[in-house]
């Protein structure tokens, strides 16, 4: 709706410069001749009322001359991408590469709560009838995962997987819980699927299954959250939707997964919801260039697996709140031998992680940064 020469100042969430909203906004904006010449990336919207992130943009349709500054949150730069940060000489989105294909999933989308018991329902139903050990798994959902000390399921979900009605009926207990809990509310939506197979997951991830079969431990992050960290868990457990997970045991995989780049990769091209980065598999790991293992890559994906655990589990801390503590600049490294032990891991991960891409002599400069 500008003229030639018209200009424009956008106000918006922040996720306008982020994914799919990117993509289809500012992006195809660019590419039919707008200019960025200034822009706010994200910054807290100033009234205590309003609990949101906010960006902005100004930009126009004109030719901008070569004198005019570019200013990007304050900084002048040569250009500003549809990022609304410092365009750097490779420019575009990421592709998404063929050897990260059937890797990451999201978990199971199951849509109801008559499908998850507490533990101890669980275990009185096994008892009752020990065929019923064959539908009720461990349910881990974000929360649980960056929580609890161990990352552990704290509820237990009753899985009848791709079963057909007439075998889900056998296992007496389950069914009639979901007859009971959950058909009901299926009735009401339009999805065929959802309503005709109600004793169903709405998405069941029978790729992930097939995926993660064979494997006795995957890797699995929480898809919103502050920490962006993966974490190792069993993988004999039924994983929400609200969970990343990576068909793989490698150390190597975790190593990188849990590097600082990885973690900047996912602000990048992720989205944020709030203050907390949203992880997509779709945009951030299927484009994510992962280097070839090393044998010191294993070993910083061990060691971090192995300490944060005993960590965690010795100071009863979960994931968030130890990361809390990692990143919080006045608890200094003479404090708490904890921290500082974990802050060393993770320099020394950064740097197998920037080794083994063939870039160890780049200085990574660890400290507390915004």
């Amino acid at each position: 709706m500008l003229r030639d020469h018209g200009t424009l100042g956008l106000i918006a969430t922040n996720t306008v410069a982020q994914g799919d909203t990117r993509e289809v906004g500012l992006d195809r904006m660019v590419a039919s001749g707008f200019s960025i010449v200034r822009s706010i990336q994200s910054r807290s919207w100033p009234a205590a009322s309003a609990n949101l992130e906010y960006a902005a943009v100004w930009g126009t349709r004109g030719d901008v001359a070569a004198g005019v500054q570019r200013v990007a949150d304050e900084v002048v730069v040569a250009q500003i991408s549809t990022l609304l940060e410092p365009a750097g000489r490779v420019d575009g989105n990421p592709l998404r590469l063929a050897e990260n294909a059937g890797i990451a999933f999201v978990g199971c989308y199951v849509l109801g709560m008559g499908f998850v018991l507490d533990p101890g329902e669980a275990a009185q139903w096994i008892d009752a009838d020990p065929a019923n050990a064959e539908v009720l798994l461990p349910y881990l959902n974000g929360e649980d995962l960056n929580a609890r000390p161990d990352s552990s399921p704290s509820r237990w979900v009753i899985d009848f997987n791709d079963r057909s009605e007439a075998a889900a009926e056998k296992y007496h207990l389950p069914y009639e819980r979901l007859l009971d809990r959950v058909k009901p509310e299926r009735q009401k939506p339009k999805i065929a699927f959802r309503r005709d197979n109600w004793w169903q997951y709405a998405a069941r991830a029978p790729k992930m299954r097939r995926a993660t079969a064979e494997l006795g431990e995957v890797i699995v992050i929480a898809l919103v959250s502050k920490t962006v960290m993966p974490v190792r868990v069993p993988a004999g457990q039924v994983f929400s939707h609200k969970l990343g997970v990576f068909a793989t045991e490698s150390f190597a995989d975790q190593a990188t997964l849990s590097s600082s780049l990885h973690q900047m990769w996912g602000i990048k091209y992720g989205s944020t919801m709030r203050a907390d980065v949203n992880y997509s598999p779709s945009d951030v790991f299927a484009t994510f260039s992962r280097p070839e293992a090393t044998e010191r890559l294993t070993e910083a994906g061990k060691t971090l697996d192995t300490e944060r655990r005993e960590i965690m589990l010795r100071r009863d801390l979960g994931l968030t709140k130890l990361y809390n503590l990692v990143n919080d600049p006045d608890i200094t490294d003479s404090v708490d031998a904890d921290v500082a032990r974990l802050r060393q891991i993770h320099v020394e991960l950064d740097e197998a992680v920037m080794a083994a891409y063939g870039w160890g002599d780049v200085p990574l400069e660890h400290g507390f940064h915004t």
